[in-house]
C-alpha cells in the first residue's frame, strides 16, 4: 500500500477483503451492489482492506472504532482527492474545511441552529410543505425524488434568506441549487480534465454557481448595510462573532459566509428529500404502519399542515424517520478520512497518508446490533417497549466534533413534511409489485414514479 505522500504505508498489514480484482480491485464490487459489498466486511474483521484500482483504503467495521475516528478528527481528517475536489467547488465551508478551520467555523455557526431559532424554521418549513404539497392534483403520477427536491430547496433557500428574494429570483436559485448540488460528485469524481471542457452539463454548472454566488454576494451587502435581523439563518451568519478559545471577536467574513451558504444549500437538498422519498415508498410498503402514522396525524394536526410545535406529539412518524435514516443513510454510505499521523486502529499500524473509510450503512446493517437489520421496524426506537439499539451504533449525521450541525434542522424538516402528506395523500409507486422488496438493492430498483391520490377524495 502507498500513501498519497507516495511513500509505503504499514497499514498493509490490515487483512485484505477478499475478492479483489487484478487493476480493479473491489470496484466491481462496490458498483454492483454497495450496500451487499459493505455490509459483507464486518466477516472479515473489524479493521479491513479494500483496494479500488490500485488505491488501498482501510475500513474500520466496528461502532468503537468507527466512533474513534469521527471524534479524533485531527488524527483523522477531512481530506484527500474527493475533498480537495468538493472544495475547490463548493469552497471551504463547514463540511469541508480541514481541522485546522473547522473549530472556529464551528463556533461561529452554531448560534445559527440554536435551539431558539427552529420555531421560525419550523414555521417556515410549514409555509413550503403546505405550498408545495398543496399544488398537488389527485391521481397526479409524479417524479416524486424530483418534488421533494424542490421542497427541500425552497425550504433552503427560505431559511437562508427569509424574504430577501422575490418569486422569480426565488424559482431561479432553487433551480441553481438543484443544478449545483446533483452534479457536485459527479464533477468530483470525474478526471480533472472533463470539468474544464465546454460541455452542456459544465456549462450548465458553472453558470448556475455563479448566479448564486452573485444572489448571495449581492444580499449579503444589502444585509450588512442594513443590520437588521431577519431571523433567518444569513442573519444568524452575520452577527455571529469568535469569543471562544482566542477568538478576537471578529466575524465571517463575506467570502468565508458565501462558501457556507453553499455549503448548506449542498448539504440540505438531496438528504432530507432522498429520506422524504424514502420514507413514503417504505409506508406505501408497509400499510399497516402508514395507516398508524395517519391516525397519530389526524388526531395531532387536526387536519391542517404539520406545526413545528406538535413535533413532540408526532412521536411515532419520528420513530418512522429514524428508521429511515438508518435504513437508507441520506448523506451517502460510506466517508472517509485522511490520517494525519502514524496511528493505529484496531491493533494494526496505520500510517499517515492512508485513507481510512467509515460507513454508516455498514453500522447500521450489523446483526449483532440490529435485530433483523433489514427490517423496516420503527418500533425499535419506542424506549418505552423496547430496548433501544446502542447510541454510538445510529450515525446517520456523523458524530464526534464534525456531527452535522443542521441535524435538528434536518429531521424536524422530514417529520413535518411526511406528517402532513401522509395526513392529506395516499403515496404508492407507480409498479405492479405488492410485496416489500427483500434487499436494499431491490429497493433502489422500484422506479421514481409515485402517484398521489388525495384522502379527502377518498373520504
Amino acid at each position: 500500500m502507498v500513501t498519497t505522500s507516495g511513500r509505503p504505508a504499514a497499514s498493509t498489514s490490515v487483512p485484505l477483503a477478499p475478492g479483489a480484482l487484478p487493476v480493479v480491485g473491489h470496484t466491481f464490487s462496490l458498483l454492483r451492489d454497495s450496500h451487499a459489498f459493505l455490509t459483507s466486511l464486518p466477516s472479515h474483521g473489524d479493521v479491513v482492506r479494500v483496494r479500488f484500482g490500485r488505491s488501498d483504503t482501510v475500513v474500520v467495521c466496528t461502532p468503537e472504532l468507527t466512533q474513534r475516528v469521527l471524534r479524533e478528527d485531527k488524527v483523522f481528517d477531512k481530506g484527500g482527492t474527493l475533498f480537495d475536489r468538493i472544495r475547490d467547488w463548493l469552497g471551504d465551508g463547514l463540511g469541508t474545511c480541514p481541522h485546522s478551520r473547522h473549530r472556529r467555523q464551528r463556533r461561529l455557526i452554531q448560534p445559527a441552529f440554536h435551539h431558539t431559532r427552529m420555531p421560525a424554521y419550523g414555521a417556515m418549513m410549514t409555509r413550503q410543505i403546505d405550498a408545495v404539497t398543496g399544488g398537488w392534483h389527485d391521481g397526479d403520477v409524479l417524479d416524486l425524488q424530483s418534488e421533494m427536491g424542490t421542497l427541500s430547496a425552497r425550504i433552503v433557500v427560505e431559511a437562508m434568506f427569509r424574504d430577501a428574494l422575490p418569486e422569480h429570483l426565488l424559482k431561479q436559485a432553487v433551480d441553481d441549487v438543484g443544478v449545483v448540488v446533483r452534479g457536485l460528485y459527479l464533477r468530483a469524481s470525474m478526471p480533472a480534465f472533463l470539468t474544464k471542457l465546454p460541455l452542456p452539463g459544465n456549462r450548465r454548472q458553472i453558470a448556475a454557481r455563479a448566479r448564486l454566488h452573485r444572489i448571495v454576494t449581492d444580499i449579503i451587502t444589502e444585509r450588512r448595510a442594513s443590520g437588521t435581523d431577519q431571523g433567518d439563518l444569513l442573519s444568524a451568519l452575520l452577527a455571529a462573532r469568535d469569543t471562544g478559545e482566542q477568538g478576537d471577536t471578529t466575524g465571517l467574513s463575506d467570502a468565508e459566509i458565501s462558501d457556507q451558504v453553499m455549503t448548506f444549500f449542498a448539504s440540505g437538498l438531496e438528504t432530507t428529500a432522498l429520506a422524504l422519498v424514502w420514507a413514503l415508498r417504505l409506508l406505501a410498503f408497509h400499510p399497516e404502519v402508514e395507516q398508524r402514522v395517519l391516525a397519530e396525524a389526524d388526531a395531532v394536526l387536526g387536519g391542517g399542515p404539520a406545526q413545528f410545535d406538535a413535533m413532540r406529539d408526532l412521536a411515532l412518524t419520528g420513530r418512522v424517520v429514524t428508521e429511515v435514516l438508518r435504513l437508507f443513510p441520506p448523506a451517502g454510505e460510506m466517508f472517509t478520512r485522511t490520517v494525519t499521523g502514524d496511528t493505529t486502529l484496531g491493533g494494526y499500524p496505520v500510517a499517515a497518508g492512508t485513507t481510512v473509510m467509515y460507513s454508516s450503512c455498514l453500522i447500521h446493517h450489523r446483526g449483532d446490533l440490529y435485530d433483523d437489520p433489514t427490517r423496516f421496524d420503527p418500533d425499535r426506537w419506542d424506549g418505552e417497549s423496547r430496548t433501544l439499539p446502542p447510541r454510538e451504533a445510529f450515525i446517520p449525521f456523523g458524530g464526534g466534533a464534525r456531527k452535522c450541525i443542521g441535524e435538528q434542522f434536518a429531521v424536524a424538516e422530514v417529520v413535518l413534511g411526511l406528517a402532513t402528506i401522509v395526513s392529506r395523500w395516499q403515496v404508492r409507486p407507480v409498479t405492479a409489485r405488492q410485496t416489500p422488496p427483500r434487499t436494499v438493492a431491490e429497493w433502489r430498483r422500484l422506479g421514481k414514479r409515485m402517484r398521489v391520490t388525495s384522502r379527502q377524495n377518498k373520504e
